[in-house]
C-alpha cells in the first residue's frame, strides 16, 4: 500500500486562488487532493490517472511526523505551496550546456534547474550546423523519452543576422523547409518549439511546416516589420520568443513586432525578468497588456546559472558573466547579453516583491501559462488532484524551502 503523505499548514496557490492553511496530499508520485484542511478537493475513486498500485517514492525527513492512519504529516505552516514551474526556454546550467551533446551534461542543467524550482522544462538549443544540431537533438531526444525533459527547442539558426544577439553570425541561414523538417525529424517527435524570423526567405513556410507537424513556431531574433510580424501569426506562429530582446525597439511610427505579437490573443509571449533583460517598466507594460494566460516567464538561462561569475561556453561561442550578467566575450558580437543566469525562484521572488504580481499572477505566469502552451496542462502546471506531485515550497520571503518532483523530494523542506 502506497504511503501518504500530507503536507499541512501553508497556503496554497490552487487554480481557483490562494488558500490559507491549505493542505495538499500526496500519494505515489500523484496529487491525491488538495485544498482546504476539512474540504480538499480529491481525485475521484478509482480514476485511472493516478496510479496508486507502485511503491511509495517518498523519502521523508523527522520533520514529518505519522498520525494514526499511517499518513506522513508534513506541517509547513508560514511557508507557501505553489506548482512546480515550467521553464520552456533554457540553454543550460551549473556550468553545462544542453547543446553539449552530452547526457551526462544534460542532466546537469536538469537538475540544477529542479534544485530552484523548475520541474518541468524544455531543452534549448543555440545556433549550429545542421549535422551538430541534429546529434543533440538525436541525445536530448532519449532524455525526453525517459521523462528528464519535456521535449527540444530549436533557437537558431533560422534567425535574423541583423538581430542575431549571443548566436555565431557565421553558422546563421534562411529557414528553408527542407532544413526545418531535418531538424524536426531528428528529434525523433519531441521537437516542441522553434525560433525563428518569419521575414527572411521560407519563413513564412516554414512557420506553416511547423504549425502543421504540430511544432511551436516561434518569432524570436527577428528584425521584422509589425506586418510581416501579423502575417507570421496568421501562418501559424504563436509564441513571442523573449518578447523585446533581440528584435526592433517600439517606434511611434514603426510599431515592429512587438505590438503585432502582445496584441494577438493567439500569442503568449516570454518574457526574462531577471532586471537586466528589461526595464521593470517595461514588463509591466507587458504583462498588463497580455495579461497571466499569455506570459510565460522563461529564464533563457545559459551555463552560468546557478554558478559563480566566469567564463563558460555557449554553443560554440565563449561567454563572461560579470556580476551575475552573460555577455559574449571575443569575436563580431562581444558584450552582447548572451542569455542569463536567471533561475525561476528568482523569477518569481521578483515578480511579487519588485514588479508588484500577486502570487496567483505569478504561478500562472511560471507554471498554468507555459503547461498549457506545451500542451502538458493534463498532468502538471497547478495543483489538482491526479496531477504529477510537482510543487515548490516558497517561505514567506520566497525562498525556496523545498522541492517536490514527481512525488520525490529533490530538496527536502527544512523547518524549525
Amino acid at each position: 500500500m502506497v504511503q501518504r503523505t500530507v503536507l499541512t499548514g501553508a497556503r496554497v496557490a490552487l487554480p481557483g486562488g490562494v488558500v490559507e492553511s491549505g493542505r495538499v496530499t500526496v500519494e505515489g508520485t500523484r496529487i491525491a487532493a488538495a485544498g482546504t484542511g476539512t474540504g480538499a478537493e480529491r481525485a475521484p475513486e478509482g480514476d485511472a490517472a493516478l496510479d496508486l498500485s507502485g511503491e511509495a517514492v517518498l523519502d521523508l525527513s523527522s520533520d514529518a511526523a505519522l498520525d494514526r492512519s499511517g499518513d506522513a504529516v508534513l506541517d509547513l505552516s508560514g511557508c507557501w505551496i505553489v506548482p512546480g514551474f515550467v521553464d520552456m526556454h533554457v540553454h543550460g546550467g551549473g556550468g553545462a550546456s544542453f547543446s553539449a551533446g552530452s547526457p551526462e551534461e544534460a542532466l546537469t542543467v536538469a537538475r540544477t534547474h529542479r534544485q530552484h524550482g523548475t520541474t518541468t522544462m524544455l531543452a534549448s538549443t543555440v545556433t549550429g550546423d545542421l549535422h551538430d544540431l541534429a546529434r543533440q537533438a538525436a541525445v536530448l531526444s532519449e532524455l525526453v523519452e525517459q521523462g528528464e525533459l519535456a521535449g527540444l527547442h530549436f533557437e537558431g539558426p533560422f534567425i535574423s543576422p541583423h538581430r542575431c544577439g549571443a548566436h555565431q553570425p557565421s553558422l546563421l541561414r534562411a529557414p528553408d523547409p527542407a532544413d526545418v523538417r531535418k531538424l524536426v525529424d531528428a528529434a525523433r517527435g519531441t521537437a516542441r518549439m522553434m525560433t525563428l524570423a518569419p521575414e527572411l526567405p521560407g519563413g513564412l513556410e516554414s512557420v506553416r511546416l511547423l504549425a502543421d507537424s504540430g511544432v511551436l513556431a516561434a518569432v524570436g531574433h527577428t528584425d521584422s516589420s509589425y506586418e510581416a510580424a501579423l502575417e507570421a501569426v496568421e501562418a501559424g506562429a504563436t509564441v513571442a520568443t523573449h518578447l523585446f530582446n533581440a528584435m526592433p525597439t517600439l517606434l511611434h511610427r514603426e510599431p515592429g513586432p512587438v505590438v503585432a505579437l502582445l496584441e494577438d490573443e493567439r500569442v503568449t509571449v516570454e518574457l526574462i525578468n531577471d532586471g537586466t533583460h528589461l526595464h521593470p517598466a517595461v514588463l509591466q507594460l507587458a504583462f498588463r497588456r497580455a495579461g497571466a494566460d499569455r506570459v510565460a516567464f522563461i529564464t533563457d538561462a545559459m551555463g552560468a546559472a546557478g554558478m559563480s561569475d566566469g567564463r563558460y561556453p555557449l554553443g560554440p561561442m565563449e561567454v563572461e558573466v560579470k556580476d551575475g550578467v552573460a555577455r559574449i566575450s571575443d569575436g563580431p558580437t562581444a558584450g552582447s547579453i548572451a542569455g542569463s543566469t536567471l533561475t525561476l525562484d528568482h523569477a518569481f521572488r521578483r515578480a511579487v516583491t519588485v514588479d508588484g504580481l500577486t502570487v496567483e499572477q505569478t504561478v500562472r505566469a511560471l507554471s498554468a501559462t507555459p503547461a498549457r502552451v506545451l500542451g502538458v496542462d493534463d498532468r502538471v502546471g497547478s495543483l489538482e488532484p491526479g496531477k504529477d506531485a510537482d510543487l515548490v515550497v516558497l517561505g514567506e520571503d520566497f525562498q525556496v524551502r523545498g522541492v517536490m518532483r514527481h512525488g520525490d523530494w529533490v530538496v527536502r523542506p527544512e523547518l524549525g
